[in-house]
């Protein structure tokens, strides 16, 4: 970084600034883990000299500094559980922030409804590892839920920690909307992909032949002035299908630009892919979001349990999963 024409190329020189601050992370991460370790070391050999010559008015103090230890102990076993998964996100897109965007399938009013439950899960998922949330477009329906939305998370490793919940998720509950209290089945779509850096949405080669741009009044809250013009805007590619939609900002150009970013983020996790079954997964909007598709299913009724088709984990405590405890699904996709 000290050599004179460093900063001749910029792309180049802001990618090495980063990958330095990554690395000083990663010392200053594993200095105050070790520290921890001395620490906790230190407390235990404490703990055993004064075990070895303690009286039985003692004991009371002896407990308090064993607990004292075991959370210190945990403490240090989650650190390192966090940072053995950050091992694992070697993506090339894994260490970027994420959109997720959800649609809602087959099962009308309830999966509007479903679909706004699940973009609420997400977002406390979000929160509780405190990660910035901002919402790009939302399309509600007219008797209430969504029928589409799209969130941005940015942080680091939110895509590497998302990008596994693409695929059509499932609820099974007695519908709150009908009068004779039947079982409803619902499903939707969640779509996540990476946020990719300026450059790389730049180098992304799209034909202007092969999108189609609508724009449109901006829906639910944004103030006067976005209801009022046609800010929104959505974009269709036409080879692939794929629909982007953005209505954050204030101006129609900033929509634009945002939505390209998205579908350049889906052009190019597409091309990505090796597999088949990758493909599949990414292309999100494709896939019918109905029975049989599904990679996790929500039960409240007549029991309650949730089920990742995928891994086989199970949760019964489905009002914890809905709240955004969301983490052993992706701990065990995540070591697949």
């Amino acid at each position: 970084m000290q050599n004179p024409g460093f900063w001749d190329n910029p792309q180049q020189a802001a990618h090495a600034s980063q990958e330095l601050t990554d690395l000083k992370e990663e010392i200053v991460y594993f200095e105050r883990f070790w520290q921890a370790v001395q620490a906790a070391q230190s407390q235990l050999s404490t703990l055993v000299e004064i075990q070895q010559n303690a009286e039985k008015s003692e004991e009371e103090a002896l407990r308090e500094l064993e607990i004292s230890l075991q959370e210190n102990v945990n403490q240090l076993s989650k650190d390192l559980s966090l940072k053995e998964r950050e091992v694992q996100f070697s993506g090339p897109y894994d260490k970027l922030a994420a959109t997720l965007s959800v649609y809602s399938g087959a099962g009308g009013r309830d999966a509007a409804d479903w679909a706004e439950m699940l973009l609420r899960m997400y977002v406390r998922f979000c929160e509780k590892r405190a990660w910035p949330v901002r919402g790009l477009h939302e399309h509600r329906d007219e008797e209430g839920g969504i029928k589409s939305a799209t969130i941005e998370v940015s942080g680091k490793y939110v895509f590497g920690t998302l990008k596994h919940e693409t695929g059509v998720h499932r609820l099974v509950r007695i519908s709150p909307f009908d009068a004779n209290k039947r079982r409803h089945t619902s499903f939707a779509l969640i779509d996540v992909v990476p946020v990719l850096p300026k450059e790389a949405v730049e180098a992304t080669d799209i034909n202007p032949q092969d999108i189609e741009a609508d724009t449109f009044r901006a829906s639910g809250p944004g103030g006067q002035y976005v209801n009022r013009r046609e800010s929104a805007v959505r974009i269709r590619h036409k080879p692939t299908g794929f629909v982007v939609e953005c209505q954050s900002e204030r101006l129609q150009g900033e929509n634009k630009a945002r939505a390209m970013a998205m579908l350049a983020a889906k052009l190019t996790a597409l091309k990505e892919a090796e597999h088949k079954g990758e493909i599949a997964q990414l292309r999100g909007e494709r896939k019918d979001v109905a029975w049989g598709n599904q990679i996790r299913s929500y039960v409240l009724h007549p029991y309650q349990i949730v089920k990742d088709h995928r891994t086989n984990v199970e949760v019964s405590n489905i009002t914890a999963v809905l709240d955004g405890g969301i983490d052993p699904f992706i701990e065990a996709e995540t070591k697949i």
